[in-house]
């Protein structure tokens, strides 16, 4: 089985990504999205409600240019508050 934290992904860039985010709600999300990504170009479309409605995730499409950029964002969307998990 792949280590996943070690073995580093053999991607051609640029090329879309997607991030899937979880959070609390909507609209902070899609702000928060907006406050990282600035006036990149990108898709935000629903993905699924947890059962009890607590929950939201969304999945987050646009190009990154490299291994770090890819890294980058994922790390600010990581520590803004709106967002709980990245994957």
């Amino acid at each position: 089985m792949p280590d996943f934290k070690t073995e580093k992904l053999n991607l051609t860039y640029p090329c879309l990504w997607v991030y899937k985010i979880i959070g609390l709600d909507q609209n902070d999300m899609q702000a928060a999205v907006s406050e990282i990504i600035q006036d990149r170009t990108c898709r935000i479309s629903f993905s699924r409600q947890s059962e009890n409605a607590k929950y939201i995730s969304l999945n987050l499409e646009l190009i990154v240019e490299s291994e770090s950029h890819r890294r980058a964002l994922y790390d600010a969307l990581r520590a803004h508050q709106a967002i709980k998990v990245v994957l």
